[in-house]
């Protein structure tokens, strides 16, 4: 999520002992580390809600599906995996045309018009 190496973090050390000072710091990074742990809590019971609101018919509902990165990953690449529906089973077992010399495009050539490929 965050790309936060060590060097960054001393930065961000440096900023925030600057800012606030020596003493006013600990206070701060305090409060910080408890506003986290409420943040983390409310965002737990929001996700424990919503789970208990769907139902039962939803129970393998993953929160982490809504990405749509996450959601495609799931219902496209895996397909490609072997860990999905059966049309890809069966897309897979569909013969392929083979490739001959002409597919090959010799430089500065345009490729042919596709009208189903747009």
């Amino acid at each position: 999520m965050f790309d936060l190496s060590i060097s960054k973090l001393l930065v961000l050390a440096v900023i925030a002992l600057v800012v606030f000072g020596p003493k006013e710091l600990p206070k701060v990074a305090a409060q910080a580390g408890r506003a986290l742990r409420d943040l983390r809590r409310i965002a737990e019971g929001a996700k424990n809600d919503l789970r208990e609101g769907l139902g039962p018919e939803f129970a393998d509902f993953e929160i982490e599906d809504l990405n749509p990165k996450r959601f495609v990953q799931k219902h496209l690449f895996d397909e490609f995996n072997g860990e999905s529906r059966t049309s890809a089973a069966a897309a897979a077992q569909a013969p392929r045309p083979a490739r001959t010399s002409t597919s090959v495009l010799a430089p500065g050539e345009r490729a042919p018009y596709d009208p189903d490929a747009t």
